[in-house]
């Protein structure tokens, strides 16, 4: 593993493995109570088993089993047994399309017959217009398709539309074909591998966009009635037989094919297409064995896997096939592609000032303190420019908040005068008026608060010491919960009432401890890399955040990104302050007003970060 230079916010490495291609890993399932090779719908966790083949004499088999991700119960049967039929859709509600139907069925035996699943029962429905076996297919059981298969006697390029009541011929594939597997929906979908006319297996691959067939690259491996599922961007391809079966996993990443290292534990093919909505979802159940009379395995595996683009966004990840092929490079949240910027200016300059929003534009700048006393003051920013509202019932400074936007917002504690002290006093605006509410249990200042009207948390202050002291609003009332480890005042934090994250502050001194809560207690994380207090902090949970500015005790402008373990440096704030007003999320915050030591700030800054991969030149 080569280490390149440290680039601000981030240390670029090159990896000698692909991160995505040796993720992918499958686990024993519950067993069907029948082997078969059986059409499915559904996913691993909710799926769905039917119909089917087990030996001869040419036993068709109208049987259903459910699968509630551990085991598999017999439900209501098919009205008629028969197997490589296309299956498409959900647990609850799937169509069984077409197959070799049980004798007394006139030879050849293929049928048009359709029947829908309504979760209980079975109902035959109208035909396909062609009867039709070895065919693939994906979709719901309203809107979904029947691809190629072996129809009249040959394998068919022909597609068939389902609309929830009737089926009709549509734009035909390019490559006649049976046995393929098949992914999506009918907007976006995939088809793949398969034996043509030749007969000879294939790997071609085709994308649908809901109106036309592209054909795209092959699977590096050509398969015959393999596994398959996913969507078009997002496909896996599981067995299937090359001509003999095979354990092989293929992955699609929206553009081409790769074979992962570890496969299915077994040989086996004839499986149910569609068998999941997602590619990290599949459910592999029954089949055809490796003998040549291994007509039915019980075995059922389930396949687990992040979406490659988790495995490619991972910061600082380069990963080179030949030594200059870029495979994906991913910034951890925007890492360094992140500017601060300049917004509208506040109508009162001001410091020690509150605010309320998750949005840019939707944020508000509540009280403050100006020139000797405290302001009752609120203004609303609607993403350019400030505008006056209503003011406070009660004129405070250093208070907390906490609220979704501009219109719904909490204001809680605080400093007030002229009697000097704490308060405990809540408000909540509506968007029009400030009402007086229950007061929290522990009056003070310098305190957080993350969360909305109905459920917020508040942590840490002064009261008048640096304080613990945690509390849950509900709507109507605050309640004391679990304290934060290290008491503290002038602290950031982001998050919600159920997951959130408190950073720095005094204590005094000046602190770097981060702690994380998960509903019910603190817990200490990783550090800041710089100690500060009355630092401003935005983010919507406890894994995504951005602490900004703040006391060290010159005022800063350090920038700090939080990944869910760790924080990393990435562009400063363009002025230095601290005691400002914060909000938005980790890829947009905002910052406003606030003391650039000795001055009084009205400037507010907009942090935007590009979560895009990043193009990268090795030389």
């Amino acid at each position: 593993m080569a280490t390149y230079k440290e680039i601000k916010g981030v240390t670029v490495q090159a990896l000698d493995d692909d991160p995505v291609e040796d993720k992918g890993t499958f686990s024993s399932g519950g067993s069907l109570n029948s082997g078969r090779s059986l059409a499915q719908a559904g996913d691993k966790t909710a799926g769905l088993g039917f119909g089917g083949y087990d030996g001869p004499p040419n036993a068709r088999i109208a049987l259903t089993e459910s699968y509630d991700g551990t085991s598999f119960t017999e439900v209501n049967d098919l009205n008629a047994g028969r197997y490589g039929m296309v299956g498409f859709g959900s647990q609850t509600a799937a169509i069984g399309a077409g197959g070799y139907a049980s004798p007394p069925t006139p030879t050849p035996h293929r049928t048009q017959v359709v029947e829908s699943w309504d979760g209980t029962n079975w109902t035959e429905v109208n035909d396909l217009n062609t009867n039709m076996r070895s065919g693939t297919g994906f979709g719901t059981a309203t809107a979904g398709y029947v691809i190629g298969g072996v129809r009249t006697g040959s394998v068919s390029n022909l597609v068939e539309s389902w609309n929830g009541s009737s089926w009709t011929e549509t734009t035909e594939i390019n490559t006649a074909r049976a046995g393929a597997a098949g992914a999506g929906i009918t907007t976006a979908g995939l088809i793949f591998g398969g034996t043509t006319s030749a007969p000879a297996l294939t790997g071609a691959t085709e994308n649908w966009n809901g109106s036309a067939w592209t054909e795209v690259n092959d699977m590096p491996t050509s398969a015959d009635s393999a596994f398959g599922g996913g969507t078009s961007t997002l496909a896996a391809a599981a067995g299937g037989s090359v001509p003999g079966k095979t354990t092989t996993l293929q992955l699609w990443d929206g553009s081409s094919w790769t074979t992962n290292p570890t496969g299915l534990s077994g040989q086996r093919s004839s499986g149910g297409t569609n068998a999941s909505p997602t590619q990290g979802n599949l459910l592999v159940a029954g089949g055809s064995g490796p003998g040549p009379t291994d007509y039915s395995p019980t075995a059922v595996e389930e396949l687990s896997f992040p979406p490659p683009t988790s495995a490619i966004l991972t910061e600082g990840d380069v990963f080179l096939s030949g030594g200059t092929t870029l495979k994906g490079f991913g910034r951890a949240a925007g890492v360094p592609a992140a500017t601060w910027s300049s917004g509208g200016a506040l109508n009162t300059a001001r410091r020690m000032l509150n605010n309320s929003g998750s949005s840019q534009n939707s944020i508000l700048a509540i009280s403050g303190y100006l020139t000797g006393s405290q302001s009752d003051a609120v203004e609303s920013y609607d993403g350019s420019s400030w505008s006056e509202i209503a003011e406070l019932n009660t004129g405070r400074f250093d208070s907390g908040s906490s609220g979704p936007s501009n219109t719904d917002t909490l204001c809680f504690g605080g400093f007030s005068n002229p009697t000097p002290g704490q308060s405990n006093k809540t408000e909540k605006w509506n968007g029009s008026s400030w009402t007086e509410l229950t007061n929290i249990n522990t009056a003070r200042s310098r305190t957080v608060g993350k969360g909305t009207t109905t459920a917020s948390l508040m942590f840490g202050g002064s009261s008048p010491s640096s304080t613990g002291a945690t509390e849950s609003w509900n709507g109507s009332v605050w309640t004391e919960t679990s304290d934060l480890n290290t008491a503290r005042q002038a602290l950031g934090g982001a998050g919600v009432q159920t997951s959130a994250l408190a950073f720095g502050g005094d204590t005094p001194p000046y602190e770097n401890k981060t702690e994380k809560w998960d509903g019910s207690s603190w817990t200490e994380v990783a550090d800041l890399n710089d100690a500060r207090s009355f630092l401003g902090g935005s983010g919507a949970t406890s894994t995504s955040a951005l602490a900004f500015g703040g006391d060290t005790p010159g005022a800063t402008a350090n920038t700090e990104i939080w990944n869910g373990s760790s924080w990393t440096e990435t562009n400063n704030l363009s002025t230095a302050r601290s005691h400002g007003g914060s909000g938005g999320t980790q890829a947009a915050g905002i910052f406003f007003g606030g003391w650039t030591h000795p001055g009084v700030s009205s400037a507010t800054e907009e942090f935007t970060a590009d979560n895009t991969l990043s193009t990268v030149t090795v030389s």
